[in-house]
């Protein structure tokens, strides 16, 4: 079969024409809503149909309905013009504009230090954020509706072309006041000293609760009826001020582990890798999103100087990103 050249001899307004025509389902309405006459639509039409070599549409008592040659055609145009009008938002976008999306552990977690110190260093730079799953957030990734998802990094079922970046490690720890009796003796605290206290647990997502129950059965302190709530609020002051103790991600906590007011409780096992971090497209970032990921990396870098979290373990077969944006192997 020769071939059509589309690229080359189909047209935008042709490609206009047929999406009309498939919304609209007659040639009088798709010319009134396109603003042209009914002779120059047929005429357009006919052109098109001459380019793809078939059939687009046929005529019935109500209007016009596309062949199967129609269709690819109408679905060939609204993807064309979907990329145009796409194009035409992200070219009205403000260039000192980033899109995030967090999930929920990294949203109350490392996120506000990071956009403190994004308002510090470049505050003409303004902040779009987009909270949900790591499955809610890719799709919207990879239509360009935000650019960059931060928080707890899972393998991809199948490749997607992302570069996924480890920042720090999200441990599941539990967590007491700073004037708590766990810490009266020192050292690290075991199960039977954690037994007298009453739990206080987020309920984040399903993945998080099941790695927050693995540790409880790790320390043997797998219980019902712990207290349980969605409202970070709720469970800083339950831990604030009463006896209570949580299992959490760390970074959940961030700030008032930063100001002491809260403190980690030293246990006789460690606790599983949780590697963090940035998931980007493949091309270079925009300069607001590459002055984000640089107040993120050093809100990151402070905390691990204190002691709050680690660095994830180097992965050779991951891609990094070095701190003007431009990848490299490491």
């Amino acid at each position: 079969m020769p071939r059509r050249f589309l690229d080359q001899r189909l047209k935008l307004a042709a490609l206009r024409v047929a999406d009309a025509l498939a919304t609209h389902g007659s040639l009088l309405k798709a010319s009134a809503a396109l603003g042209i006459g009914q002779p120059a639509l047929s005429r357009t039409l006919r052109e098109m149909e001459e380019v793809v070599g078939a059939q687009l549409f046929e005529r019935h008592a109500r209007g016009v309905r596309p062949t199967a040659a129609g269709t690819v055609i109408i679905r060939l145009a609204r993807r064309v013009l979907a990329e145009m009008h796409r194009a035409e938002e992200e070219l009205d976008a403000p260039a000192d504009a980033v899109a995030v999306g967090v999930l929920p552990v990294a949203a109350v977690g490392v996120l506000p230090g990071a956009l403190i110190r994004l308002k510090a260093s470049h505050p003409a730079v303004k902040v779009r954020l987009e909270q949900g799953r790591m499955e809610d957030l890719l799709p919207l990734l990879a239509a360009r509706e935000i650019d960059l998802i931060v928080g707890r990094l899972y393998a991809p079922a199948i490749p997607d072309g992302f570069v996924r970046e480890a920042l720090w490690e999200e441990p599941i720890s539990i967590l007491a006041r700073g004037g708590h009796p766990l810490f009266a003796a020192g050292g690290t605290v075991d199960a039977a000293a954690l037994a007298p206290y009453d739990l206080v647990l987020p309920t984040v997502s399903q993945r998080v609760g099941q790695e927050i129950e693995q540790l409880l059965a790790l320390l043997n302190l797998s219980r019902t009826g712990p207290l349980r709530s969605s409202s970070y609020g709720f469970i800083r002051e339950m831990l604030l001020a009463t006896d209570h103790v949580s299992v959490m991600p760390r970074s959940m906590m961030v700030g008032d582990l930063l100001r002491g007011a809260l403190r980690v409780v030293p246990l006789p096992v460690p606790a599983p890798p949780r590697p963090a971090g940035l998931v980007l497209p493949a091309d270079p970032p925009s300069p607001a999103t590459a002055a984000f990921i640089a107040a993120l990396r050093d809100h990151i870098a402070e905390i691990t100087a204190r002691g709050l979290t680690d660095m994830p373990e180097p992965d050779s077969s991951s891609r990094k990103s070095d701190r003007t944006g431009r990848r490299r192997r490491g």
